[in-house]
Parts: structure tokens; C-alpha cells; sequence
């Protein structure tokens, strides 16, 4: 009897700690944010104290998890309020998955600033954008990338670089991987668009090696960087300020020695910038500021589309009645084509109807960037909920995306979903909305209809782990970096 006695009561002092320290958490921002303040947080868990809820976070993301699974549970526990609390990698949280309430706080500047501890730490060190008013330096940034006129000027090098590409792709004797091969080419098109196409090849290749290092740290939703990993990163930050800096300067001095053909010399968007100058004739920009501008560029046009790009091969390639309608209307357009123009014209990539709507199922099955994060800078009340100040805010774009009441059967790829179908306003949001949209959003589609164009009329993909795992940190792909075989089909 005594020692079932002393059993329970072993037993019952483990729960009572476990508990108690599982609770330490929610006592913590009950003491701080005072009775009334927390009483009105939105349902959900903080978790346990400093990891929160990481973990579950990190088994829902990793190879071979749901990563719907997270927001699954938060609203099978609370219902679908839209606004759950929560705690992720030592910062409380609240996670967002109403549409409606999204958009506000996308187009609330006021109440919500970006809070993005990498993207701040690796892409604004020289604080240009604390310097400079937002709308400015989206302006500057968006400028190369979107409108008509503008676009339609990249196609014809954008199609060579993809022609040339698949071309080599299909020679190689080991299989690649696509994702790391996508890159290249579209860090390629990136680069040309900002700095020009005068960039030694030696250049070139040591800012793509660095970049790559760079890059995954950039689009990674953690706060906490790996041990080691740190000093790596900031390391390649560094020295792509180097590269560019020489570049810079050498720009400047051919400007300057030729100030009398300098409308002649301006070619590409780093030259607009070195030449800008105010009302007064002072330079507007230096070479901090056009450095952190480029690593913006950089990020939006370069790095996340290749996981995009990826994700379009491999759907329209195990998709066959998707590859078909797609395969039909490209040879439409091929048969249309005068025989005398050699290569795509922006007016036939707006002819690909068929195409636009699979890049947007693509865009809304895989969301590159799973959520959107902000900071409150007030005490914001929203739906008889309190946001506190200082609190994240995760937009969880994945879960709009994903939402069965938004998209039936949403795990399935169906383009023809959007035959007819304009989504309401918040429920589609793969490039944001407001003032911090994505400035590559059209740059990105230009990408894929482009590679899509030429693969889908003389190529097919043969993967080496067609049952590979896929994993969503810090973005989703798969985890063989989508090894495979490019086969140039007999014409």
C-alpha cells in the first residue's frame, strides 16, 4: 500500500510540474499584459516557455510533414475565429487565416510595420530603408520588373536564357538539379536587368556563389540562425557589398568620363541610379543604398520564382491532361507565328490564357512565402480581439491558400478552377497586397510562361526520386532539389 502510495504521489507531483510549467507561459503575459488585455487575446496556445509552439511548428514543416496541419489544429480546438494566439521561436504571435482581416492589416501601414528579423538584418545593414520613404524605394525597386512596356523589353533575352539553358540541360550526362539549375538561369536574367549585361562571367559567377549562400537565410520564416551558420551568411553579404561596390564605382567613372553621351551610356537600372540626382544636383543615391536595393531586387526576382519554377515543371509534367491543354495552346501560337520572327513576343505570352491560369493554381497550391509577418504598433482591436503592441502578427497566407471554403478539394492542382473565377478580395494573396506587394510579381510569371513555353513544346522531365519527400522550410520544395534528366523530345 505504501508503495502504491508513494507511486502516486511521484506520479501526481511530475503532472503537477509539468503542468505548472506548461502554464508558465500564459501566467507570464497575464502578469504583463494585465487581466483585462489578455482576457480579449484570441483563443489558441502560447505553448511552453521560450520554445512555445516551435515544435509543432517545425514537425508539421519538416521533410515529410503537413504543413497544414499547424493552422489544422489551432481551428479544430478554437473553431474558424480567423485570429489565433500562439508563440513561435520566442516571440508571441498572433496568427491571422480570415482573408478579410489579412487585407486589413496588409493595407494598415500605421498600426503594422514589416517584422522580418533576417530579411532587416541581411538586406537593409546599410538602413536605407529607414533613410528613405517606402513608396520611394518600392518605386525604385518595382520600376525594372512590372508594366507592359517595361516587360516586354525582357522577354527577348529572358526567352534566350531559357532556350539556351534547357538546351544544356539536355546534354548533361548526370542528372541535375532542377531547382539549383532554375536558379542560376534566373539569377542570370535578375542580374542583367539591374546591372546590364557587361558583367565579367568571373563576376557573375563569384555574386551568384555568394548569393547562394545568402539566399535560403533571406526567404527563412525562423528567427534563430543555425550554429555556424551565422558568420557564413554575413560573411556573403559582405563581400557581395564588395563585388558591387567595384562594380559601382567603375559604372561611375565611365558615366563621368562621358557626361556629354550619358543618356546613351544609361542602360540597365544600377546606371539610372548612379545618375540620379535631386532639384539641387546632389546625388541621390550612394552605394550603400544602391547595394541594398540590389539585394532587395535580388530576393524578388531571383531567388523564390526558381522555387516556383520548379514546382511548374514538375506539375505540368506529371499532369497529363494539364501538359495537353497547355502543349495545345502553345502550338496554336507557334502556328501563328509570322515564319519570319525568331522568338517570343510579349504578345503571344499574353495570348497563353491557358498557361496564366495554371501559373496561378501554381502560385496558389505552392505559397512560396507560407506567411507574412508584421508587428503591431499599437493595440489594435479587430473582431472583439486584441492585438497587443510589440506582438507579431503572421499572415498566414498557406492557410487562405488552402482553405476548403475558399478552394474546393484544395490539395488537388486544378487550373481550371480559375476558368471564369476572380477570387474576393484577401483570398488570394501569393505576392502580398498594398504598399509592400511584391514588386517581381510579373517578372515571376514572365519566368515561368517563358521556361513552360519551351519545355512544354521540346523537352520532358524524368525524375530520379519521383516519390521524393517534400519540405516546407524555408520554403517548399523537394528535398532532392528535384533531381532529374532533361530529355530534348525528336521533332
Amino acid at each position: 500500500m505504501m508503495e502504491m502510495l508513494s507511486v502516486c504521489v511521484i506520479v501526481g507531483s511530475v503532472l503537477g510540474v509539468y503542468f505548472f510549467v506548461r502554464k508558465l507561459n500564459e501566467i507570464w503575459h497575464l502578469v504583463k499584459l494585465g487581466r483585462r488585455v489578455y482576457k480579449s487575446l484570441p483563443p489558441g496556445d502560447l505553448g511552453w516557455p521560450l520554445i512555445g509552439s516551435s515544435l509543432s511548428f517545425y514537425r508539421a514543416f519538416k521533410a515529410g510533414g503537413d504543413p497544414d496541419s499547424f493552422i489544422h489544429r489551432l481551428i479544430s480546438r478554437n473553431g474558424r475565429v480567423g485570429m489565433y494566439k500562439s508563440c513561435l521561436y520566442g516571440r508571441p504571435t498572433i496568427i491571422v487565416t480570415d482573408p478579410e482581416i489579412c487585407r486589413g492589416i496588409y493595407l494598415d501601414d500605421e498600426k503594422f510595420k514589416p517584422n522580418y528579423p533576417k530579411l532587416v538584418k541581411l538586406l537593409e545593414v546599410n538602413g536605407l530603408f529607414s533613410r528613405m520613404d517606402h513608396k520611394t524605394a518600392y518605386r525604385i525597386m518595382a520600376s525594372p520588373l512590372n508594366g507592359y512596356e517595361i516587360l516586354s523589353k525582357h522577354v527577348s533575352f529572358i526567352d534566350e536564357i531559357m532556350s539556351k539553358g534547357l538546351e544544356e540541360w539536355s546534354t548533361m550526362k548526370e542528372p541535375i538539379e532542377l531547382l539549383s539549375e532554375i536558379g542560376s538561369l534566373l539569377f542570370k536574367a535578375i542580374v542583367r536587368i539591374f546591372l546590364g549585361n557587361e558583367i565579367p562571367i568571373p563576376t557573375l559567377n563569384k555574386l551568384e556563389a555568394m548569393y547562394k549562400r545568402l539566399g535560403p537565410a533571406i526567404l527563412s520564416i525562423l528567427p534563430y540562425d543555425l550554429p555556424g551558420t551565422q558568420g557564413m551568411v554575413y560573411k556573403a553579404r559582405k563581400e557581395i557589398g564588395n563585388i558591387l561596390d567595384c562594380v559601382i564605382e567603375e559604372k561611375r567613372r565611365v558615366l563621368e568620363r562621358k557626361k556629354e553621351t550619358k543618356d546613351q551610356l544609361v542602360q540597365c537600372q544600377m546606371d539610372k541610379l548612379i545618375v540620379a540626382i535631386d532639384e539641387n544636383g546632389k546625388r541621390l543615391y550612394d552605394n550603400n543604398a544602391i547595394i541594398d536595393l540590389f539585394l532587395g531586387l535580388l530576393h524578388a526576382g531571383h531567388h523564390t520564382p526558381a522555387y516556383a519554377a520548379m514546382w511548374a515543371v514538375v506539375q505540368i509534367s506529371q499532369n497529363s491532361h494539364v501538359f495537353q491543354k497547355a502543349k495545345e495552346e502553345q502550338e496554336f501560337i507557334m502556328k501563328e507565328r509570322p515564319s519570319s520572327r525568331k522568338g517570343l513576343s510579349f504578345k503571344e505570352i499574353k495570348q497563353m490564357k491557358y498557361l496564366m491560369k495554371f501559373v496561378n493554381e501554381l502560385l496558389r497550391r505552392y505559397t512560396i512565402a507560407v506567411a507574412s509577418f508584421r508587428e503591431a504598433t499599437t493595440n489594435v482591436y479587430i473582431n472583439d480581439y486584441t492585438i497587443p503592441k510589440g506582438w507579431t502578427v503572421t499572415i498566414w497566407t498557406r492557410a487562405i491558400h488552402m482553405d476548403p471554403q475558399m478552394y474546393s478539394n484544395p490539395q488537388e492542382f486544378d487550373p481550371s478552377r480559375w476558368d471564369n473565377y476572380t477570387p474576393k478580395p484577401g483570398e488570394y494573396l501569393p505576392f502580398g497586397i498594398g504598399s509592400r506587394f511584391c514588386p517581381g510579381s510579373e517578372l515571376t510569371k514572365l519566368y515561368i510562361t517563358i521556361l513552360l513555353h519551351h519545355f512544354i513544346l521540346n523537352y520532358k522531365m524524368e525524375r530520379v526520386n519521383p516519390i521524393c519527400d517534400t519540405t516546407h522550410l524555408p520554403a517548399p520544395k523537394l528535398v532532392d532539389n528535384c533531381l532529374c534528366r532533361i530529355i530534348k523530345l525528336p521533332y
